[in-house]
């Protein structure tokens, strides 16, 4: 079955910078927050580099692994990959939708947004929003339909892109369902996917399918990243994870949940391969199904013709 993996992870240069202050590769794939905090970033198992992981090294286990194409998400923890990226847009266009990223807050973003959006043609934005690892750790909670970020979305909606959202866990100030809501009726032209399919948590499971139901939407999109690991202590094939996909699926259809794996620090828990097929072997999704949540979905919003 053909798939796009619809959440990846690059990084030519380890220069994350979150609440825990900056992050650097200290060898071994292991990294290092500012605050001193020492952590597996890559996996050991030879399909990664020990302190980076490029492009080169995805397409290797894309390729094992029967995977076409992936989508290639900016991330805090990784540091901003722009440049890289415009790299890889020009190098890979078939194989590689990479995504740009700005600070609302720095004082050029706008300029520096139009450069990536029509100079060098990105289509995706994506804004590690979640009060652990993103914009709300670096800076005080601020509203994601305020102002400042509708600017940045009406102008993602001129291109006619594509913004993903990573709001964090359900507790967080960043979680903001409301918001994205109301992004979504103030652009109805602008694709919206929300990553990681808004991080269920096990005690929330019902305001977390309210939460669906409020974003059950013509223009949004989600993608299941990370969802093995969210749902530890789960273990592979995952049929706990499966099953909170069928109630998703439920609620939003299938042809809005998008497959992905977040890689590579996703695979440090589990293999690339394991967290490529366990959709495989479940029956929870017919094979049309699966076919849209491994790539039609991804194709459409990420790969138009």
């Amino acid at each position: 079955m053909k798939k796009i993996d619809a959440h990846l992870h690059l990084a030519k240069v380890v220069a994350g910078y979150c609440r825990r202050g900056e992050l650097r590769a200290i060898g071994g794939g292991k990294a290092q927050w500012g605050s001193g905090d020492v952590f597996q970033l890559f996996p050991t198992n030879g399909d990664y580099g020990d302190e980076n992981f490029t492009a080169e090294q995805a397409l290797k286990i894309m390729d094992r692994n029967d995977v076409e194409r992936a989508v290639l998400m900016n991330g805090s923890m990784y540091g901003f990959q722009n440049i890289y990226h415009e790299e890889l847009l020009e190098k890979y266009p078939d194989r590689f939708c990479p995504s740009c990223e700005v600070d609302p807050f720095a004082t050029n973003h706008m300029k520096a947004l139009e450069r990536f959006l029509w100079e060098k043609k990105f289509h995706l934005v994506k804004f590690e929003i979640s009060s652990g690892g993103g914009l709300m750790g670096c800076h005080d909670p601020f509203p994601l339909s305020g102002p400042r970020m509708m600017e940045i979305y009406k102008l993602i909606e001129q291109h006619k892109g594509v913004v993903a959202l990573d709001v964090g866990d359900m507790d967080m100030d960043s979680h903001q369902t409301l918001g994205i809501m109301r992004i979504a009726d103030r652009c109805p032209d602008l694709k919206i996917v929300v990553c990681h399919l808004l991080a269920p948590a096990r005690e929330k499971k019902r305001e977390w399918l309210a939460e669906l139901q409020i974003l059950k939407q013509a223009n949004i999109w989600f993608d299941i990243a990370a969802m093995p690991k969210i749902m530890k202590p789960d273990v592979y094939p995952y049929p706990e994870t499966c099953d909170y996909l069928k109630s998703a699926a439920d609620v939003v259809t299938p042809k809005k949940l998008m497959w992905g794996t977040d890689a590579p620090f996703a695979a440090t828990q589990d293999t690339y391969e394991h967290l490529t097929d366990y959709l495989e072997k479940t029956g929870v999704f017919t094979e049309e199904e699966k076919a849209d949540i491994f790539y039609n979905n991804a194709k459409s919003v990420y790969f138009p013709e």
